[in-house]
């Protein structure tokens, strides 16, 4: 619970850098790639912080350092996909308000391949 509660207060804190982004940038892949990174920041602090918080249980037992890593990777996999299906803060522009995307069940990862792509110019 303690690593949710960080990456909530994290992603609380970065709020202002995204608000500024939106004021300083219109580009709407840009704006989605900032946000991944700032979720990237939020989630790298929270596992920061449940490793902090394991470390008493990997000093007893080695088995739980490959249970917290399979854990980070699992965490990470599916928050991936589910920021990708409920879309609850970025809307595409010219869209109608929904909460899920239109192309909600797609891939995650290909789709943040072609943002990146057509982001850098490709």
């Amino acid at each position: 619970m303690s690593a949710q509660a960080g990456l909530t207060i994290v992603l609380a804190s970065v709020a202002p850098f995204t608000a500024f982004w939106y004021v300083c940038d219109g580009d709407y892949n840009a704006a989605l790639l900032f946000n991944a990174a700032m979720f990237g920041v939020a989630t790298l602090a929270a596992q920061w912080m449940l490793r902090r918080s394991y470390r008493h249980l990997i000093v007893r037992n080695i088995r739980h350092r490959l249970l917290r890593r399979t854990w980070v990777l699992l965490h990470a996999f599916v928050a991936i996909q589910m920021a990708w299906v409920l879309r609850p803060f970025v809307g595409a522009p010219g869209a109608r308000v929904t909460f899920f995307r239109h192309e909600a069940w797609g891939n995650a990862y290909v789709e943040l391949g072609k943002i990146a792509a057509r982001a850098i110019g490709f």
